[in-house]
């Protein structure tokens, strides 16, 4: 099957693939307020299952992708999808938070593997001259599932119970796999990174200079994206609809932001996009504080949607242009430095949470973008190829 005619089917299922991680990701943030009420524990308790989570995928991404270096593609992927739906389904029957927090753990084993394989894999299946839009393209993934996945498992969650939405994903994660199976082509194999590769991505200034941007940006968001849904619950009185009403919108932007990083990123280039769509969700981080009503926070939330899952997306086009080679080791740690930063995030936020500390936890996340977008510019600035 050549390059050129057999991508387009393969992609879409990669796409729909990240869809299912990404609405799997999501669902705990989009249903916290019910799994705390069902499991009585406190909001901060319960935010706990995002920052164990992010732990275990950011120390998975890695050692995984060495692991798992030699399978075919088209296996390894679908059947990270099956483990996906069987964590997910597992999760659903457990009667305590104890219980919850360690199938959690394991069930997020799949994105660890799936996403950065999946960009990886996208790489090569388009010539070179495609490689940023077939990347940014299979990331719209993660796009839709804030669009679509996000609010309909709150929505979900919020009228029949967040075992039903956890349940729901199991069922969207085998139709995923068949999907994988029956679109991917076979013989898809990277060749494994060797020691001495490992070490050029891990001495690269450029290589994790991008990776800790990616951290820095994810835990600036994920200080307040976390507990967005008990924060509106408390300061706006928002019900499940009206909460889900709100991820919808912010999910809207999310897509146009990565629809638009796809279609123009090899022309504008990676790292000014990375520097346009950081600069959004800061400034969304900034006029919070001014939101006082919800139709005001509807507005606020734009850039941040724009920004939010494009910054990302063009993360990972920026690691696999510039070093095309070694895309499976940095990509496998920018998908760390993301899942660092939602850990660091939802810590933060948890503990300020925790502490009344509610009014601070824009501007720390204001604090870290404002990092990561002088990082970022940086690195432009003094970059050398890897």
């Amino acid at each position: 099957m050549s390059r050129r005619a057999a991508p387009r089917g393969a992609l879409w299922a990669l796409l729909a693939g990240n869809f299912v991680i990404g609405t799997g990701v999501m669902v705990v943030p989009g249903t916290l307020n019910e799994i705390s009420a069902s499991l009585s524990v406190s909001v901060a308790t319960a935010g706990q299952l995002i920052t164990v989570a992010a732990v275990v995928m950011c120390l998975g991404a890695p050692l995984l992708a060495a692991a798992v270096a030699g399978w075919d593609r088209r296996q390894l992927l679908a059947l990270t999808l099956l483990w996906y739906a069987a964590g997910h389904a597992i999760a659903a029957l457990m009667p305590s938070f104890g219980a919850l927090l360690p199938v959690r753990m394991l069930t997020v084993v799949a994105p660890a593997i799936f996403t950065p394989q999946a960009a990886a894999c996208a790489g090569m299946l388009v010539p070179p001259e495609h490689r940023g839009r077939a990347v940014t393209f299979v990331f719209l993934g993660w796009s839709l599932a804030s669009v679509l996945g996000l609010p309909i498992g709150a929505l979900v969650g919020g009228h029949l119970g967040w075992r039903v939405a956890f349940g729901a994903i199991a069922l969207l994660s085998i139709a995923s796999a068949a999907s994988i199976w029956l679109t991917l082509p076979q013989g898809i194999r990277p060749a494994a990174l060797t020691a001495a590769a490992w070490a050029r991505v891990l001495r690269s200034p450029v290589l994790m200079g991008i990776v800790s941007v990616t951290a820095l940006q994810g835990a600036g968001q994920f200080v307040l994206f976390s507990y967005f849904g008990p924060i509106l619950k408390r300061d706006f009185g928002a019900d499940p609809t009206m909460l889900s009403l709100m991820w919808a919108l912010f999910g809207v932007f999310g897509l146009a932001g990565n629809m638009l990083v796809s279609r123009f990123i090899d022309r504008v280039g990676a790292g000014r996009m990375v520097l346009l769509t950081s600069s959004l969700i800061a400034l969304s981080l900034f006029l919070w504080p001014w939101a006082g009503t919800l139709p005001w926070l509807a507005a606020v939330l734009v850039p941040w949607g724009l920004g939010c899952f494009a910054t990302n997306s063009a993360q990972q086009a920026r690691l696999v242009g510039l070093a095309p080679a070694l895309a499976p080791g940095s990509v496998a740690l920018n998908s760390s430095g993301i899942y660092v930063g939602q850990a660091v995030g939802a810590g933060l936020g948890g503990w300020l949470l925790a502490n009344d500390a509610v009014a601070w936890m824009n501007w720390a996340g204001f604090a870290l973008l404002l990092a990561a977008i002088g990082l970022s510019v940086a690195i432009d600035r003094s970059r050398r190829p890897a």
